[in-house]
């Protein structure tokens, strides 16, 4: 009887096969040569994925793959990036050149200073380092704790990646590079606001020992303001319900530490009202001034085009909570006057802050920070894919077009704030907590890519 093997079965044992002669190879330590004089020229970043997928680089990140080139590669035993001996596969060494890859193992800011951003080359007779920068992932900004703080106020910028910040960009090309301090483990850096940013906004550009990198489009876009309580926006208020914050009700006394309040603002338990009882929505209420005045398109489409996704626009506050917020109330967030409380759908968003990881968790601020919520948060657009266009035409199409928020206080299901099954509920309770809100504005979530190279 005849066996064929299937050709299909080639392919992977072939790989087998080259896989264990290449180790046989290198465990046998390339014993047919001593090595001579070792030197090398230039290397280069390998990227099939790249237009210019063998470019010459000064650089490289962990886990890259790099030509080097040279002479003397034969007979090579050893190769140390950064201090730490890094694999290679003597299948892919010839005299003048070799391939190898920056091992995600390889300490960057950890290593030692008088090995970091060096290539180690050893022969059994020879060896030569080579100056070359070792970076990690390229870094990214996920939050900024204020985009539109007073100058002077300190910021804190998070991400990852972000080690040995030497300079931050902002908004009108103004330049800070003293005065940074950067966390050793690239989750954050924090800098201050200098003077002269500019109103029209736009993203921080920072420089750090691992590249550039921009935030999102967001910082000090004063354009996309809808209400501020201070002359951007208009509020509006009507009737005499105790729910409706008036003008009196609107607070100045400056407030928060480190990032300060900013003329008036919005407490959303005013004064008055001693206490909120439990189970009872629309506590409060404040809008802006809406038909007539708000016109979001001829406002804010200059800026943030109608065609662009709604998960690139987001709304931003500024929310500053002196006390502990836990166990019981929240703010509703509403696009148009059309709601009497209570919903979890619609065109509204419930921001519970106290809620984390299922469990209510105390939520204070000591200063002013920003909150940014998607407008596919929402949950009319929660479900689809839409554009910004979607949330103009529905304002445009609403009754009373007032943009504002309630604070609510009552029970809370986990399942409305995860969108996920569950029985946990969060029964409400009397509240006297006190959450201000200022600088309530829609902003665009478009971030810059930052290239490593020219092209």
């Amino acid at each position: 009887m005849k066996y064929i093997l299937n050709k299909k079965y080639w392919a992977p044992i072939a790989l087998l096969g080259i896989m264990f002669f290449s180790t046989l190879f290198t465990s046998c330590d390339n014993n047919d040569s001593e090595g001579g004089t070792i030197t090398i020229s230039k290397v280069f970043l390998e990227d099939v994925n790249s237009t210019v997928p063998d470019r010459e680089v000064t650089f490289a990140r962990l886990g890259q793959a790099l030509r080097i080139q040279g002479s003397g590669f034969t007979g090579l035993k050893r190769v140390y990036i950064n201090g730490y001996q890094t694999y290679f596969n003597v299948v892919f060494v010839s005299d003048n050149s070799m391939l190898i890859n920056v091992s995600a193992d390889t300490p960057i800011l950890e290593a030692d200073p008088s090995v970091r951003n060096t290539i180690r080359f050893v022969n059994d007779n020879n060896e030569t380092t080579f100056s070359f920068e070792i970076r990690s992932g390229k870094p990214a900004i996920t939050n900024i704790s204020n985009t539109m703080p007073n100058a002077g106020e300190t910021i804190t910028v998070s991400g990852t990646g972000l080690t040995e910040v030497s300079k931050v960009v902002f908004p009108g090309n103004i330049e800070v590079s003293t005065g940074i301090t950067s966390d050793e483990d690239g989750d954050f850096f924090t800098v201050a606001v200098p003077n002269g940013v500019s109103d029209n906004g736009g993203s921080l550009f920072v420089q750090t020992s691992n590249g550039g990198v921009y935030s999102p489009a967001y910082f000090n876009f004063k354009k996309g303001v809808l209400l501020d309580f201070d002359g951007r926006g208009q509020h509006g208020y009507w009737g005499t319900s105790t729910s409706m914050i008036q003008p009196e009700d609107l607070a100045s006394l400056a407030l928060g530490t480190g990032n300060i309040s900013q003329g008036k603002y919005v407490p959303h338990r005013p004064a008055r009202i001693a206490s909120f009882d439990a189970a009872k929505n629309r506590c409060s209420e404040v809008w802006t001034a809406g038909n007539g005045v708000d016109n979001w398109r001829t406002q804010l489409t200059p800026y943030i085009p109608a065609s662009t996704p709604l998960d690139k626009v987001a709304l931003q506050f500024d929310v500053y909570v002196p006390d502990v917020w836990k166990d019981s109330g929240f703010l509703k967030i509403c696009m148009v006057n059309n709601f009497n409380g209570g919903e979890w759908t619609g065109a509204v968003y419930n921001y519970v802050p106290w809620i984390v990881d299922g469990k209510s968790v105390a939520f204070q601020t000591t200063g002013w920070t920003t909150v940014t919520i998607p407008l596919n948060k929402f949950y009319a657009w929660s479900k689809e894919a839409f554009t910004f266009e979607t949330v103009l035409a529905y304002r445009e199409a609403a009754t009373y077009q007032n943009f504002g928020f309630f604070f609510e206080n009552s029970d809370v299901k986990l399942k409305d704030v995860t969108g996920t099954a569950s029985e946990v509920e969060f029964a409400s309770k009397p509240t006297s907590v006190k959450v201000y809100t200022d600088n309530w504005r829609i902003v665009s979530l478009d971030t810059p890519v930052y290239n490593d190279f020219a092209n």
